[in-house]
């Protein structure tokens, strides 16, 4: 079998197309899809400028006026009664605070003890004193009556003896004249009888006497201040106790009791402070919150007692609603001064009170005395009116 040598092809390989061709055309098509993005922005801008050119054609617009106010002012949060500042009372200027027994926010009670001074044991010591001598005065009338009662019963007994001793003596005397009428005895042994007689009568009438002093004619005790040692106990008695009623008055200059059902606002002195001007705590209602406002009398026509009203600061989480319960009657100077320096500080206002409703009572409560932008809604009363120029 034949065998032939290999021989190696010598035809070129096929030549594929170039390249720097394919790179020519994604060129052209991007500088074709550039001209294509000119051409749409140069025609957009044309047409916007035309359609600005052209006439607009008149058209009826409705106009929804927005609400008014019919007046707007600044405002203070208040409680709706006043705020009371405690002091030191007038007896203890010079006493500092002991104890303070509150906290700021804590809720009281009228009478609650919310602070006690130093003079407190002091004071306390002179009540025990005046209690003891009332103590005192006391014993001292029971036995002032229990010797009356003695006396009762000796003058009663006493009374018994004379009145027996005169019935025997009236008998005797009896006997002894029918014995002279009998001529059995001697005219000096009637007359010793009949002295003896009256003796024993002017006896019981002493005896009665001295139990009329204790007792009156239908047997019962006659007044105790007929009695001068029952009278002097009395009156002994009767100074102690008054004596431990100053006493007690005098121990309540060592408390400071609150006045009314309240919240602690505010807090001026702590214990070992002897308190300054500004008194001790502050505590007012603040179940109760008005929006006092200061509205320009220019405003002041448009404004009906039950009208709504909010109140708006940054401040506030949200809007506090409330309704015109009380509105000045007095034009006075602008108060309430808004931190703007260009604002008018010499404005004429009328103080106008917006009584809030429970929500935003309960927020207005933790804010005391912030200023917030009242805005009075123009329009008729709501209800809930109070009085017009009252507190």
């Amino acid at each position: 079998m034949d065998s032939q040598p290999h021989v190696a092809s010598t035809q070129p390989a096929p030549v594929h197309p170039a390249q720097p061709s394919r790179r020519r055309g994604l060129w052209g098509r991007l500088v074709v899809g550039v001209a294509l993005i000119g051409l749409v922005a140069a025609g957009g801008y044309v047409a916007r400028q035309r359609l600005l050119s052209a006439p607009i054609a008149a058209s009826p617009i409705v106009v929804r006026p927005a609400p008014r106010d019919a007046a707007i002012g600044l405002a203070t949060l208040l409680p709706a009664s006043e705020i009371r500042t405690l002091a030191l009372p007038s007896g203890s200027t010079d006493a500092r605070i002991a104890v303070l027994d509150v906290e700021l926010g804590d809720q009281v009670k009228a009478g609650d003890v919310l602070a006690r001074l130093d003079n407190e044991g002091r004071l306390q010591h002179a009540v025990r004193l005046a209690e003891a001598t009332v103590n005192v005065r006391k014993a001292e009338l029971d036995l002032a009556r229990d010797r009356n009662q003695a006396s009762i019963g000796e003058a009663r007994a006493a009374l018994a003896r004379e009145e027996a001793a005169a019935l025997v003596a009236d008998q005797e005397l009896e006997r002894t004249r029918s014995l002279f009428n009998r001529n059995f005895v001697a005219k000096a042994a009637l007359d010793q009888a009949e002295a003896t007689a009256s003796q024993a009568r002017q006896r019981v009438e002493a005896a009665s006497a001295t139990l009329s002093r204790y007792v009156t004619g239908e047997g019962l005790p006659a007044s105790v201040l007929e009695q001068g040692d029952i009278r002097l106990a009395l009156s002994n008695l009767d100074q102690a106790e008054r004596q431990l009623d100053a006493s007690r008055q005098d121990l309540e200059q060592a408390y400071i009791r609150a006045p009314i059902n309240g919240t602690i606002i505010a807090i001026h002195a702590r214990a070992g402070e002897k308190p300054s001007g500004s008194g001790i705590l502050e505590l007012a209602d603040t179940s109760h919150m008005i929006g006092r406002a200061e509205i320009y009398e220019t405003s002041i026509a448009s404004v009906v007692l039950g009208a709504k009203a909010t109140l708006q600061s940054s401040a506030l989480s949200h809007e506090l609603q409330g309704t015109v319960s009380r509105i000045g009657l007095q034009v006075q100077r602008q108060s309430i001064i808004d931190k703007n320096p260009a604002a008018n500080t010499d404005a004429r206002v009328i103080e106008v009170d917006i009584t809030l409703d429970g929500p935003s009572t309960v927020l207005a409560g933790r804010l005391i005395g912030l200023q917030a932008l009242a805005r009075i809604a123009s329009g008729h009363a709501s209800g809930n009116q109070t009085t017009q120029g009252g507190q």
